[in-house]
Formats: C-alpha cells, structure tokens, sequence
C-alpha cells in the first residue's frame, strides 16, 4: 500500500475526472436555440469547469479524461493550461471527437441544450487511462456521475476511488445527473434534470460507501439514493456512507450534513443563498462545487466552505458562460467584503474589472515591441521616394521578420500592426512566437479623437483575433479646453466599454507634449481625469518623462486607481536612441513601466532606403533588427537585466 498523502506538500490538491466538452452558448439572450444566429465558445463539463473553478481559486488542480485529437480537443488543452489547470492526465483520443454542447438562455432558468457526445473521447476513459502514481500525487479526487453510465469509465473512476484511498487520500462525489446521458432522455431534453430509474439508483448507491464528501442538488439526491423524497435520500444515503453530506438548494443556498439526518431537513450547516438576478443556471452547481472544495481542502470550517459555495455559484447564476465566468480568489473575496448593489453581478463594474484583470489570457511582465502601426508617415516616405503606397504592406512584412530575428521565439517581444497596410504582416506575424500584438483603432493625427474606419467601433472589434489588443492613440492634455477634453474622454470611454464587451485588452497612448508644457503633473493629472470617468486599460503608453519624480507620481496615480494594471509601455517619437536609452534608465526605479514600444527609430531608415529601392529585402530585415537589438539590450540593462 501506498504511503498517506502528506496533505501540505502532495503536489496536487484535487483531480477532478469525467466529462470534457465544448459549449457552444447562444449570444442571443431570450432566444430560442432553433433561432440562435452566434454563439460563445468555452470549455464545459462538470469536471473540466471544476478544475477551472478550484484553479482561480487558488487549488492546484488537475482534469483526468480524453479529448479528440482536433481543434476542439487542443482548445480545451491549452485553455486548461492558461487557466493553471494541470494537464498531465489529459489523454488524446485519435479516433474519437472532443463533445460539444449547444446551449442557450431561452428564459430565466430555462436554458435548451443539445449534447453532440456520440462515441465522444471524454466517455471512452478506460482503467488504462489510471495512472495510480497520478492519482497517489492529489489529496482528492472528484468522481462524477455521468462517468458511472458506461461499464469502461465507470471502472476507471472505480480504480481512481482505489488508488487515492490507498494513499490515504479523500475521495469527492459530484452526481452530475443528466437523465439522456443515462439515456433517459431524447437528444432534445438536454436540460431535463431528473427521470427516476431505478437502474442509475442501483449503480450510484455502489459509489456512495466510498466517499468522503458528496454533492448534489435534492433531485440528484433522490436518484442517488433511489429515494422518492430528499429527506429520505439524505437518510438512505446516510445508511451506506459516512460522507459529509452537502445538498444544493438554489436560491436558497445549501444545507451540510456532517453527522446523523434528523426528521427535520434544515438541521444541519445553513449556508445562505445571495439575493441574485437568476440569469442563466447552467455552470452554477460546477462554480458551487469550486468554492466548497476551496473551504474544504483549505480546512476552513464547514461554515465557510458553504458561505464560498454559494458565492461563487451566485457568480454563475448571474453570467452567461460556465467557466469562464467562475470568479477567481481575490474577486470572491472582494464581493464577500463589499457586496454588490447589483443583483445582476456582470452588471457590477468593480466586480467584473477585478474579474477581467485576474482571468488575462497570459502573463506580460515585461515587453519589448516594435511599433510599424504608423501610416502618414509611411505615406509620405513613400511619396517622398516616388514609391506605389501598396508597398508599404510589404515593407510591414519585413519589419515583422527584423523583429521575430530579435526575438527568436522569446517572452516579451511584441509589435503594433495596423489594419490599413499592416494585414500581410499580421498573417507573418502570426507565424512567429511573439508575446503580443497591439492595433491602432484612431485616426490618425485626429483631435478630437476620432476612430479610422467607423465610429461604431464595437461592430469592428468583434472580428479581431482574441489575444489582439487594441491600441488608441489620444493627443490629450489636462489643460486643452473643457470641449475638447470632454469629447475625447467620451470618445476613450466608449472605446473601453466596447473593449470590455467584445473582450479584448486595451492600450490608451497619450500624447501630451505636442499640445502643452509637459512637467512632472501633466501626464499623472490626465490619467487621474481619465480613471475618474472609470476607464481603466490593460496598459498605457506614455512619452518619456523628465525626471525620476514624475514616474513616481504616474505611478502612484496607477497603482491607486488600478491595481491590476498591467502597466505602462515607452513611446519613442523617433528620437535618436541614445536618447531613448536615456529614457530608459530614467524609469529604473519606476517598475510599473514594463517596457517600449519603439517605432519609426527602428525602421525609418530602412524604409527610406527600401521604398527608395537602394536596400534589398535581406539588409532592411537585418538593418532593423540590429536597431531593435539594440533597444532590447538597453531596456534590459536598464532593468539589470541580460538577453537570454
């Protein structure tokens, strides 16, 4: 037998094991499913949401299942991995399709679905998919009971049962019941929550001496039990197990039975329910699992698992998404402190920025960008040298090349790339390992701030790749008129609002020298302006500052208002880079600044030499990347930093 798991240093915290689909959500709210037009996609499955929801929740966890061996299955793989979720028991089925579902919000609580799980990879999960030194590294598993349907999952789910009991370890009982993956059911009543049958009764009872804590709504209760009433499902289910009992009642909240079942149901640990706006219910009993193993397996009292329990299922309730929308640890705790004067939570602005920062698709802590989104001044290079604009999209192909030289597949680098003459070189640009893309959405030289293409910029976003960031630039000055500055502070909020809807970063460039005195308070006075109106970007590019104390005040000013910030990159205005490598040891003790963004330095004198048809493709490349090196090698000794 297996050594006991040493709860304070096994290397996982919990395995969840089971189902792992794609949810397709219909984006049209009130909507029947035949009438859907869009749909927003995320990983779902009871035990991949748990494993999603107990990771922004700050456990080490881990999925055990199979995923197709296509686009679907690698979303789901690489999704677990940004979201911290372990994915060494994650098995590629070459024959079989990753599942989806279709779903979509068609009233309050109701919500059609159709499951597309044919001879689906999740369902085929055998005994030789347990590894037992896997299973030996967690200090719990969470069995579910769509996996119990079939003969070969329910003995792997029997064998992981096994092997953490043998270690000593606690063992999690998630019904999961979904009558027409019994079989039960017609594909169209996906939603249907409870068939009686005896059959699925007798197979769950089997499981039930073995765990250490089960969960479940009061109709999956009944059918684990084969009781017909949940008072007397809890007492059956009391007979055959010693579990810590944990019955979900919606609204209502919860109710923890962790010794004997009186006559009286409530008579037990009461977790109260959060007065919220029921939105759509699917994903909310995954987000409630996910809270209450975070008490649970943290050792806070019952009480407090209950309390987590209900909070996070409240998130759920209120948003459209399963996982993606699982609150992580410091958003749980922030709502717990302060409430919300929202019943709906995704209309609640604090919550839901604290929510955005928390769940970033990666981690940028430093970055070193080659910025080719300029247009007039490409114009005129290549009016100047006599050149056809239309090679202006190539020379953007090339300065993609110069920088992917530089950065040779390592962290940190990026570029800007506009939509005008930058489209070849965002398909180049995509062919390399490069950390981030920024795209211009205003006009350029306009103020007021206007957008290029169309005002309606959020009809423009929707189409842009999901990791783009949009970049706006904004000739904004404190002092500028109270006209001016109004609408381009609307103009800047609508842009945020629209990014914060379709779901993409945000950089603000300001630029304030051009139109004013610039000292020390002149850039911390206008972002202060900008925070008041709640605008709140992933990052701010901002021109070099005189002096030392004027990155102290930026920084205050950031770091008050928006902690989560990631920070402030370095516009370069085409000085010399001597100057700018001035700039750079300038922000050295200044750490919210992460980086530049460096443009018409690197490659104006190649594109005039090129343009100009005096420098061939090879030498434009190496000439702009021996600029760019050399900026990249300044910012990192000014950090104290070497190339790797």
């Amino acid at each position: 037998m297996s050594e006991a798991v040493d709860a304070k240093h096994a290397p996982l915290d919990v395995i969840t094991i089971g189902r792992a689909s794609v949810d397709l959500y219909g984006q049209q709210i009130g909507s029947r499913l035949e009438d859907i037009t869009s749909f927003a996609k995320s990983v779902g499955g009871c035990p991949a949401n748990i494993s999603v929801g107990t990771a922004r929740l700050g456990l080490r966890s881990a999925l055990l299942t199979r995923v197709g061996d296509e686009q679907m299955g690698r979303f789901i793989r690489e999704q677990l991995t940004r979201e911290g979720v372990s994915v060494d028991g994650l098995r590629t089925d070459p024959d079989r399709l990753t599942a989806l579902v279709l779903l979509s919000v068609e009233d309050e609580g109701v919500s059609p679905m159709i499951f597309y799980r044919t001879d689906c990879a999740d369902m085929a999960l055998s005994e030789d998919d347990i590894d037992e030194t896997f299973i030996a590294s967690a200090r719990a598993i969470v069995v579910t009971g769509t996996h119990f349907s079939r003969p070969n999952s329910d003995a792997a789910q029997r064998k992981a049962i096994r092997a953490i009991k043998a270690t000593g370890g606690k063992v999690v009982f998630d019904i999961d019941y979904r009558p027409n993956l019994w079989g039960l059911a017609g594909h169209a009543e996906g939603f249907e929550r409870y068939v009686k049958s005896d059959r699925v009764s007798a197979q769950l009872k089997t499981v039930l001496p073995d765990c250490d804590l089960i969960v479940g709504t009061e109709e999956e209760i009944m059918i684990a039990s084969g009781a017909d009433e949940c008072l007397s499902a809890l007492k059956t289910i009391r007979s055959l197990s010693k579990a810590t009992i944990v019955l979900k009642r919606g609204a209502m909240g919860c109710i923890v039975y962790d010794g004997p079942i009186s006559d009286d149901l409530v008579d037990g640990i009461v977790g109260k329910g959060f007065p919220i706006e029921v939105y759509n219910v699917l994903g909310a009993g995954d987000a409630f699992m996910s809270g209450f193993l975070r008490g649970w397996l943290g050792e806070e009292s019952l009480e407090t698992a209950a309390t987590w329990a209900n909070a996070c299922g409240a998130f759920a309730v209120s948003r459209l998404l399963c996982a993606p929308e699982y609150p992580t640890f410091e958003e749980l705790q922030f709502f717990l402190k302060n409430g919300s004067r929202h019943l709906a939570l995704r209309k609640d602005e604090a919550i839901n920025h604290i929510h955005w920062a928390t769940t970033r698709r990666r981690d940028i802590p430093s970055l070193m960008a080659l910025a080719c989104d300029h247009r007039i001044q490409l114009d005129d290079v290549a009016a100047k040298a006599g050149a056809d604009p239309s090679r202006i999209d190539d020379f953007k192909v090339l300065t993609v090349k110069a920088a992917a030289k530089v950065a040779a597949g390592r962290a940190g680098y990026g570029m800007l790339l506009d939509e005008k003459y930058g489209r070849e070189a965002m398909f180049e640009f995509a062919r390399h390992s490069f950390a981030w893309l920024g795209r211009p959405v205003e006009l350029p030289g306009s103020r007021p701030l206007r957008f290029e293409f169309s005002q309606d910029i959020g009809s423009q976003l929707i189409e842009w790749p999901i990791d783009h960031c949009i970049k706006c630039l904004c000739f904004y000055h404190p002092d500028d008129p109270e006209a001016l500055k109004t609408e381009q502070q609307q103009k800047l909020k609508s842009l945020f609002g629209a990014a914060r809807k379709v779901g993409r970063e945000l950089l603000i460039e300001i630029i304030a020298g051009k139109h004013g005195e610039l000292d020390d308070t002149t850039i911390p006075r206008a972002l202060e302006e900008l925070y008041a109106l709640d605008i709140k970007p992933d990052w701010w590019k901002l021109e070099p500052q005189a002096s030392a104390g004027a990155w102290a005040k930026i920084e205050a000013v950031i770091l008050k208002n928006d902690p989560w910030c990631r920070g402030v990159v370095l516009l370069g205005l085409e000085a010399p880079p001597d100057e700018l490598e001035a700039a750079f040891a300038a922000t050295a003790k200044a750490p919210i600044v992460k980086g530049f963004a460096v443009g018409r330095t690197i490659f104006i004198n190649a594109a005039e030499q090129w343009l100009a048809g005096k420098m061939s493709d090879e030498e434009a490349v190496a000439d702009m990347a021996s600029r760019f090196e050399r900026l990249t090698e300044a910012w990192l000794a000014a950090r104290g930093r070497k190339a790797a």
